[in-house]
């Protein structure tokens, strides 16, 4: 199963709306890993999904939801098991953008994902997302610790 996983931490929610209240049923959270000391914002539906301040969270990204590890068809199977039911918020998107920083200590990467229009960054140590590719398919799965 960790090869269907791409990339897995625990996050702490530190702040909601950094730059303002933009839309109704979507919060932009700013987070921080606990073991691989990233930062991410994430758009999250919070109508379906509450967020706040202080909420811990385990995020992961997997290129697929099929717990055998073959490609997603892009069709839901009622019934079928799949890496969904161990989470309880799940998105679907593409990876857009992948920048690479060498200025300051260590090689800083930063990976953007889109989710249907909600956006996702994701920032950190380059060796904890050298293994994204510009275009891929990329899950994003939440459980609230």
């Amino acid at each position: 199963m960790s090869s269907i996983i791409l990339f897995e931490d625990i996050f702490l929610v530190d702040k909601l709306d950094p730059d303002g209240k933009k839309f109704d049923k979507v919060t932009r959270i700013e987070a921080r890993s606990q073991n691989c000391d990233m930062y991410m914002h994430l758009d999250v539906n919070t109508e379906i999904y509450p967020m706040h301040v202080g909420d811990k969270f385990t995020m992961a990204l997997a290129h697929t939801l099929n717990l055998d590890g073959t490609p997603d068809t892009g069709y839901y199977t009622p019934g079928r098991k799949s890496l969904a039911d161990k989470y309880e918020y799940v998105m679907h998107g593409k990876l857009y953008k992948i920048t690479d920083d060498a200025s300051g200590k260590g090689l800083k990467a930063e990976v953007y994902v889109s989710y249907g229009g909600l956006l996702m960054l994701l920032r950190g140590e380059a060796s904890h997302v050298s293994h994204f590719e510009l275009d891929q398919r990329i899950f994003l799965l939440m459980r609230k610790l």
